[in-house]
């Protein structure tokens, strides 16, 4: 592998800005304080779960509610009653009851 594309692929794991090459590469443990500082400020634990998808985003977890089924319901209801009636419509057209 070339040297350009293991740095790239490593490039995410140390901030730029903390750790320089001559930070790191010095040797002695005590010139890496900063990047130590840094990281011991990051949160730790558990990461919190992702929210994907509909049914992450609205059935599961705290905002968890039936609004996108009842939508869905009215929806297909709209759709139904529209088709029926332009249906109704063109019967009625040529014969008058």
């Amino acid at each position: 592998m070339h040297a350009s594309l293991i740095r790239r692929q490593l490039g995410g794991l140390v901030p730029p800005k903390i750790a320089t090459p001559k930070l790191v590469s010095s040797g002695s443990g005590a010139s890496l304080g900063p990047l130590v500082e840094f990281y011991s400020k990051l949160p730790k634990g558990e990461a919190t779960p992702r929210v994907s998808g509909i049914k992450g985003r609205f059935f599961t977890g705290k905002n968890a509610s039936g609004t996108p089924l009842v939508a869905l319901i009215v929806g297909l209801f709209g759709i139904g009653y529209t088709i029926d009636y332009n249906m109704h419509l063109k019967h009625q057209k040529n014969h008058a009851h």
